[in-house]
């Protein structure tokens, strides 16, 4: 029998799938996991994805690093992903919450210049006025040092990678703390041969 009710601690985390257009794809998918610090994080990887949770600053750091060095190979590189935080029943792993919070990954990834484009979309759950919230994240992301546009049934982001997942950190963070249960999906795109036409 599952238990289907909330949990004391607020446990954030992403599911996503990283896909290196490259016949290294391996080669690339392995050192980006064994270049980025997982320890303060639960993760688990299967065939189809990676889950990462916890803190919702380490979850964030430890998904953009991994990103961030898979892309510096140069190859086109994409990740497709949705964060999570107060999904019910999301109590295992508890123990994550206790660490420091200090990101493990951050010195590294500062390191790594690298552009990119991202699409996203926000979630928040039970609100009838969700929109709102979404439109004020929209503007708010117009003074991240990231360029805004819109696209079909999400928000584009273009420019470093380290300030696209800071736009994405502070929208989830923002939306989250007005929201008991909210996600957002994401795609974010590096090094595409579209743009060097």
């Amino acid at each position: 029998m599952s238990n289907k009710s909330c949990g004391t601690s607020r446990i954030a985390g992403c599911q996503f799938t990283l896909y290196p257009m490259s016949d290294k794809f391996v080669d690339i998918i392995l050192g980006a996991l064994e270049e980025v610090d997982t320890s303060k994080v639960w993760k688990d990887t299967d065939d189809v994805s990676t889950c990462v949770r916890g803190k919702m600053t380490h979850v964030f750091d430890v998904t953009k690093a991994i990103f961030l060095h898979a892309a510096k190979t140069g190859d086109h590189v994409a990740m497709n992903g949705t964060f999570s935080i107060g999904c019910p029943g999301d109590t295992e792993a508890d123990a994550y919450m206790d660490e420091a919070d200090e990101p493990l990954n951050e010195e590294k990834s500062q390191q790594i210049s690298q552009q990119a484009g991202c699409k996203f979309s926000l979630y928040p759950m039970g609100r009838e006025d969700y929109m709102d919230a979404i439109y004020k994240q929209i503007d708010l992301s117009k003074h991240r040092n990231v360029e805004v546009s819109h696209a079909h049934y999400a928000t584009r982001l273009d420019g470093d990678v380290k300030d696209i997942f800071q736009a994405l950190h502070q929208s989830f963070d923002s939306v989250q703390e007005k929201v008991s249960h909210v996600t957002m999906t994401f795609a974010i795109s590096a090094n595409s041969p579209s743009n060097q036409a």
